[in-house]
C-alpha cells in the first residue's frame, strides 16, 4: 500500500474538556469508515450527500456499543482541504469520547496521521504550494493581529505569487541568454550581453529589496527578544510586571530575589515582543543566584534588545559600569527607574558611560512612563528594520536564505557578464538562482525539506 495514499485520521482540536471535538478523516477509504461507524438519524448509511451536516451516532462496529451523539460531513474530493475524500466528525469535546472515536475510526482501516500531514497532501495534491502551507502554521501560531495579517497574506499566495512573477522574469531571461548562444553572430535587439546584464540587475535588486524586508518579517513571526538587565533591585521584576499589567514577578527590597529568567510576550503595536526579566548581576558567592546570574548572561547573547536599567536614587556603582561594558555592542535603551525618589544618579556621568543611546526615565513601581518605554521599544525596531506595512513580507529564515542564494547567482552572472566570460556560465547561475527561488514554493525542494517543514505541524492540521 502506498503510504502517502492511505487514509489518515487526527483529532483536530485541542485534547481536553470543551464544547465540540472535530475528528478528522481523509483518503479514498473516509466514506467507507464514516458508512461503518456513522448511524444518521433520519437517513440509512450511505445515503449521506456531501457537504450536508448530519446527526447520528458513532458506534463501534465490533460490540455495537454507541459512543456518542454526533454531527457528521462528508466532502468528496477535489472540493477540499487536502483534496481527497474527507469526513469530519464533530462529537462532545472531551478527551475520553475523541480517542475513543479516533479508536474505532483508526480500527476501521485509517491510520494515524503524522504532524501536518493534512496541510502536506494539500500540498502534494497541489491546493497549495510550499509557502503557503507553511503560513498554515504561522496563522494557527500568531501572537498578534499583525502577525495574524501577515500570515493570511501569505496563505492567500501573496509570496507564491510575487516569487512566481520573479522566476517568469528569470526564465525570459534565460531564454534571451540561450538564444544568445544559438544565435550569436545575428543581431537581434535584447540578445546582446548589455542589454541581458541590465535585465539580471534589475532582478538582483528587486531581490534584495524583498530581502531587506525579511527582518521585519522574520519579528513579525517570531517576535522580538528584549532583555531587563541591570544589577540587583533596580527594579527589573516591577518593570516586568508593569508591562504585563499583572504581577508575574516576585518583588522585594531584598537584593536577588530573582534567581532565574521570566519570560512572557506583550505584544507592542503589533509587535510579539518576549521580555525576559533576570537575576540581577552581580558577585554573588550564594549557589543558587550564580546560577541565575549564568541564565542571565546567556540570556544576554540572544538578547535583540537590552532594556538596561539603572537605579535613578542612587548613584552610579561599579557593578552598573561592569554591565555597561556587558552591552557596548548591544541593541540597548538605556531606563532610568524610581524618577519618583529623589534623584542621586548623574545622568550626564551615565551617557558618558553608555553615549549614543536613548534614554527613558520611569517609575515601575507607580507604573509611570510605561506607555513612553512601550514607544521607544517600537520606534527602536521599526528605525533599524523598517516599516512593518510595506508589502509582501518574507518571515521565515528559509525563505530568506533561499533568496540571499539567488542573489549570490545572479551576482555571480553579472560578474560573468561584464568579464564577457561564456553565456553559457551566465545560464548556469540563472537556472541556480530559478532553482534556489524555487525552493521557496516547493517547485525545486527537496523531500527532507518538505519532511523536516511538516514535522513542526501539530498532528490534526
Amino acid at each position: 500500500m502506498d503510504y502517502e495514499r492511505d487514509t489518515i485520521a487526527a483529532i483536530s482540536t485541542p485534547l481536553g474538556e470543551g464544547g465540540i471535538g472535530i475528528i478528522r478523516i481523509s483518503g479514498d477509504d473516509a466514506f467507507r469508515i464514516a458508512d461503518k461507524i456513522f448511524v444518521p438519524k433520519k437517513i440509512k448509511p450511505g445515503e449521506m450527500k456531501p457537504r450536508t451536516v448530519y446527526l447520528g451516532d458513532i458506534i463501534d462496529p465490533e460490540t455495537g456499543q454507541m459512543i456518542d451523539e454526533v454531527l457528521a460531513v462528508k466532502y468528496k474530493a477535489p472540493y477540499t482541504y487536502t483534496r481527497e475524500d474527507m469526513v469530519e466528525i464533530n462529537s462532545h469535546g472531551g478527551f475520553t469520547v475523541q480517542n475513543r472515536i479516533l479508536e474505532v475510526v483508526l480500527s476501521c482501516g485509517a491510520r494515524m496521521a503524522e504532524p501536518g500531514e493534512f496541510t502536506k497532501r494539500a500540498f502534494l495534491n497541489g491546493r497549495i504550494d510550499l509557502s503557503q502551507a507553511e503560513a498554515v502554521i504561522d496563522v494557527i501560531r500568531a501572537k498578534t493581529e499583525r502577525a495574524l495579517k501577515v500570515a493570511m497574506e501569505q496563505l492567500r499566495g501573496g509570496l507564491s505569487n510575487l516569487i512566481g512573477e520573479l522566476r517568469k522574469d528569470l526564465i525570459k531571461v534565460l531564454a534571451h541568454i540561450e538564444a544568445n548562444i544559438d544565435f550569436p553572430e545575428d543581431d537581434i535587439p535584447g540578445l546582446d550581453s548589455a542589454a541581458i546584464l541590465a535585465e539580471v540587475k534589475v532582478l538582483r535588486e528587486r531581490l534584495e529589496e524583498i530581502l531587506k524586508k525579511s527582518k521585519a518579517g522574520k519579528i513579525v513571526r517570531e517576535g522580538l527578544s528584549v532583555v531587563i538587565l541591570g544589577r540587583p533591585n533596580v527594579g527589573k521584576s516591577s518593570l516586568l510586571n508593569s508591562l504585563l499589567r499583572e504581577k508575574r514577578a516576585i518583588v522585594t527590597d531584598i537584593p536577588g530575589t530573582t534567581r532565574d529568567i521570566i519570560e512572557e510576550y506583550i505584544n507592542i503595536k503589533g509587535i510579539p515582543v518576549k521580555i525576559v526579566d533576570t537575576a540581577g548581576i552581580r558577585q554573588t558567592l550564594d549557589e543558587v543566584e550564580k546560577i541565575g546570574v549564568k541564565r542571565a548572561l546567556e540570556s544576554l547573547e540572544k538578547a535583540e534588545l537590552v532594556l538596561l536599567m539603572f537605579d535613578a536614587s542612587e548613584e552610579l556603582k561599579k557593578e552598573d559600569l561592569d554591565i555597561i561594558e556587558l552591552v557596548k555592542d548591544k541593541f540597548v535603551i538605556v531606563v532610568i527607574n524610581k524618577v519618583d525618589l529623589p534623584e542621586k544618579l548623574d545622568q550626564k556621568t551615565l551617557e558618558e558611560a553608555i553615549p549614543g543611546r536613548n534614554i527613558v526615565k520611569i517609575s515601575a513601581l507607580k507604573e509611570e512612563g510605561i506607555d513612553e518605554l512601550k514607544e521607544a521599544i517600537f520606534r527602536a525596531v521599526t528605525n533599524k528594520i523598517g516599516s512593518l506595512d510595506e508589502g509582501v513580507m518574507v518571515t521565515r529564515a528559509r525563505h530568506s536564505q533561499a533568496i540571499k542564494k539567488a542573489v549570490d547567482a545572479l551576482k555571480r552572472a553579472e560578474e560573468a557578464l561584464v568579464k564577457s566570460i561564456p553565456m553559457e556560465v551566465v545560464a548556469v547561475e540563472v537556472r541556480e538562482a530559478l532553482e534556489f527561488l524555487g525552493e521557496i514554493t516547493g517547485d525545486t525542494v527537496e523531500e527532507d525539506v518538505i519532511r523536516a517543514i511538516f514535522e513542526n505541524f501539530c498532528i490534526g492540521k
